[in-house]
């Protein structure tokens, strides 16, 4: 399915029409992935439209820039926060995802980038759930792939960085070839790190268990909001190191991330995990959360910021 156009997107400070928003084919990012980005949602609430997590995403971004050396941006984060409700705005969306990048551009074609000028974009299109239609409800079945997350000393993996995206691309794609939705991406020791674009949560014994930042995962947003949500319902959230033999057990196993939002896991290598459906506490989370995105409860936590 092709990606639904929008009518504007904001590049370099101003809104041009989508099909004009190009950039030259000897551009540093398309030779060497030389880009970081955020994945961000705005959901419909009774207020309007707002924005989910603006202020973290918008941090992680600038962390991620300072992480392969892409500094300094030529916007604030308090700059690129206003273009983001601005862009939600000005293209009339009730709810959207929000694609704001952050690149190197055009100018000397070689491995350093240093004279090559940071270039910065943000996108705004309808988009469903990402994991398929029943996903969020039924769950949806994964595999482990073959292929294995960064080591710590290869690729920086705290940086959302468009590189590293070549090993998700890898790992999804095995994944659907062997008729799974998703796989699950062992670190380089073998414990259990995340999925291609998902954080991972494994319930064994009312007991939520996720792995913790040294086992190569992205600090994940919507994981972040996860670990609240279970905290404040009173179940331990313990971040360990997980065995992948530890997936094959679970009675319960769920993936955070913008994209993905809270979705259930069916099973993993063909094996059931729990009663094959989507189980209690998943359920739980699940309710909190849409609950809280979409203003049917107080938004308690601040996470949401109304698009004016």
């Amino acid at each position: 399915m092709a990606l639904p156009k929008s009518e504007f997107i904001w590049f370099n400070g101003e809104f041009v029409p989508w099909d004009e928003a190009k950039i030259h084919v000897l551009s540093h990012v398309l030779h060497y992935g030389t880009s970081v980005f955020e994945g961000i949602r705005a959901y419909q609430t009774p207020a309007g439209p707002a924005v989910l997590g603006l202020k973290p995403h918008v941090r992680r971004l600038f962390n991620s820039c300072k992480i392969i050396n892409m500094t300094p941006m030529p916007y604030t984060e308090e700059e690129i926060s206003q273009a983001i409700v601005e862009t939600v705005a000005r293209n009339k969306h009730n709810a959207c995802y929000i694609r704001p990048l952050v690149f190197r551009g055009y100018n000397v074609l070689g491995v350093d980038p240093r004279n090559c000028p940071i270039e910065t974009i943000i996108a705004t299109w309808e988009w469903g759930t990402y994991l398929g239609a029943d996903a969020i409800e039924k769950g949806v079945d994964v595999a482990v792939s073959s292929w294995r997350r960064m080591a710590p000393d290869t690729h920086p993996a705290m940086a959302k960085a468009g590189g590293n995206y070549i090993n998700s691309q890898m790992v999804v794609m095995e994944a659907k070839r062997h008729g799974y939705v998703e796989g699950i991406v062992l670190d380089v020791q073998g414990y259990v790190s995340e999925g291609s674009g998902e954080n991972i949560f494994v319930v064994l014994d009312g007991k939520i268990y996720t792995p913790p930042l040294g086992n190569s995962i992205l600090t994940g947003i919507t994981r972040s909001f996860a670990i609240t949500l279970a905290q404040e319902k009173g179940y331990p959230v313990v971040e360990q190191q997980i065995p992948r033999e530890m997936l094959y057990i679970a009675d319960e196993i769920f993936f955070t991330g913008t994209a993905a939002e809270i979705s259930p896991v069916r099973s993993v290598d063909g094996v059931t995990i729990g009663s094959g459906s989507r189980g209690p506490i998943t359920h739980e989370i699940q309710n909190e959360f849409f609950s809280l995105i979409t203003g049917e409860v107080p938004d308690r936590h601040g996470w949401l910021t109304p698009v004016k």
